[in-house]
């Protein structure tokens, strides 16, 4: 069984203070209502003209009713401060709500970091089988070399473009490029294999 936690002597002060204030703006709500209730009553006749008593009770009544204002205000109030003095000495309910929203806000980041893994995983494998669609197409073979892939659409497209349907000698001289360079490769390549056999 926990024990009560011991308070300063000023906030118990403060405490009982407040308490006092209470229990004293209730006593003044139920003590004015009940004699506005009393008030009420006809009474028999009496010293008094009627007009006279009705303007009496009636400006009692006034009085009653302010009163019960008044304490309801001071009861706003001391609502006000109670939730002051628990906001500026009501640690261990801070630290906890503190607690909480790291806790709550942990978990959040746990949720998107686990969505994140998974969009990455999931982009990885389409990246993949878009790499393996290409280089099994025939967009990206130049006669029988693989190509690099910005490459191959950049002479795809000059192919296809006007300038290269029009001007026959162009393309031809492309071509050519591309056997030299093929030429040239396997050379390379031969002469590589002769010097290791050597």
């Amino acid at each position: 069984m926990s024990t009560p936690r011991v308070l300063p002597q000023s906030k118990e002060t403060l405490l009982q203070n407040y308490n006092k204030r209470l229990k004293d703006d209730i006593r003044s709500i139920l003590d004015n209502f009940t004699e506005i209730i009393k008030t009420a009553k006809v009474e028999d006749e009496t010293q008094v003209s009627r007009a006279t008593q009705a303007e009496q009770d009636h400006f009692e009544m006034h009085v009653r009713a302010a009163n019960i204002v008044r304490a309801g205000e001071s009861l706003m109030k001391l609502v006000s401060d109670l939730k002051q003095f628990l906001i500026l000495n009501d640690f261990p309910s801070v630290n906890e709500a503190i607690s909480l929203r790291n806790q709550q806000l942990r978990t959040l980041q746990e949720e998107c970091d686990k969505k994140l893994i998974s969009l990455r995983d999931e982009i990885a494998i389409d990246l993949y089988e878009l790499e393996e669609e290409y280089y099994s197409s025939s967009c990206g073979q130049w006669d029988g070399v693989e190509l690099p892939l910005c490459e191959a659409f950049h002479r795809q497209d000059s192919w296809g473009s006007p300038e290269m349907t029009s001007d026959p000698s162009h393309a031809n001289h492309e071509v050519s490029d591309h056997l030299g360079s093929q030429e040239s490769m396997q050379r390379h390549r031969n002469g590589s294999g002769t010097s290791e056999q050597s």
